[in-house]
């Protein structure tokens, strides 16, 4: 028969076992970005295990593309996964940072809302935001996920997605959200078609009542779109008859930033 409260004792060693696990494995890393290669028993010995455990870690590492081993002489070093991740967060902390400039730029000379979106999961998040002259009363869009199909960001996203994944992301209910919501997948369609074409997309009133934007992206080096640049305003202001020219600037500003990230060099 289980006494009471030897669960939780067992829970709370396996517990700290995985935090040492993690510790040793961080550890490791930090071995092999200071010393560039090492060798099972220098690794052992810096972090004053048995060998036998530091080979798991490192063979745990090696599987997560986190370290790499040299076929000539069997030493470790920093894997292509530390540099992914670490792209992965310097990327969004550049953005952000090359951005400002871009967006602040294009708020004053159109007097609009001009944020900045990267794409989540299924939405768009909005890391930045300038407003014009002529946004006193706009909405702070800052932090907020939005739907891919009912804005101009998340058509940006949509329309340069690998082909299969476009359609399956097509397949998935599309809530409405007024009645100029496009839910049909159809329609969808050819309108992401017409994004690739004209090089931004159009929203009006598709979120929210009275709201238009337009969009367009902004590329990594790699070509690959990595957020999108958007103006929004009421319709009354963003009319159909601006709504090219002002499509026309974004995407100005969008090729602006890619080249700041590197694309085109």
């Amino acid at each position: 028969m289980t006494r009471a409260g030897s669960e939780p004792g067992k829970n709370g060693k396996g517990a700290a076992s995985a935090v040492q696990s993690v510790d040793r494995a961080v550890s490791v890393l930090e071995i092999l970005a200071r010393r560039g290669e090492a060798g099972v028993t220098e690794v052992a010995g810096e972090l004053g295990v048995h060998k036998s455990t530091a080979f798991r870690l490192l063979g745990v590492l090696e599987n997560r593309g986190l370290v790499a081993q040299a076929k000539e002489h069997g030493a470790y070093r920093l894997g292509a996964g530390v540099l992914r991740l670490a792209g992965a967060a310097a990327l969004r902390l550049d953005i952000s940072q090359e951005g400002v400039p871009v967006c602040r730029e294009l708020a004053d000379e159109l007097g609009e809302t001009v944020n900045m979106a990267v794409m989540d999961e299924d939405a768009a998040v909005n890391i930045m935001q300038a407003r014009g002259t002529a946004a006193v009363t706009a909405q702070n869009w800052l932090g907020r996920r939005t739907p891919l199909h009912a804005t101009s960001s998340g058509k940006v996203f949509l329309a340069h997605m690998p082909p299969a994944l476009r359609e399956d992301r097509l397949t998935r209910p599309l809530p409405r959200f007024t009645e100029r919501t496009v839910t049909h997948p159809p329609a969808l369609r050819d309108e992401l078609d017409g994004v690739l074409e004209q090089g931004y997309a159009v929203t009006r009133e598709e979120l929210e009542l009275g709201l238009a934007a337009v969009a367009a992206p902004v590329r990594s080096h790699d070509g690959s779109v990595i957020a999108a640049i958007s103006v929004s305003g009421p319709v009354y202001r963003l009319t159909a008859g601006r709504l090219p020219r002002l499509g026309g600037r974004t995407a100005a500003a969008a090729a602006e930033l890619s080249r700041r990230m590197g694309y085109g060099f």
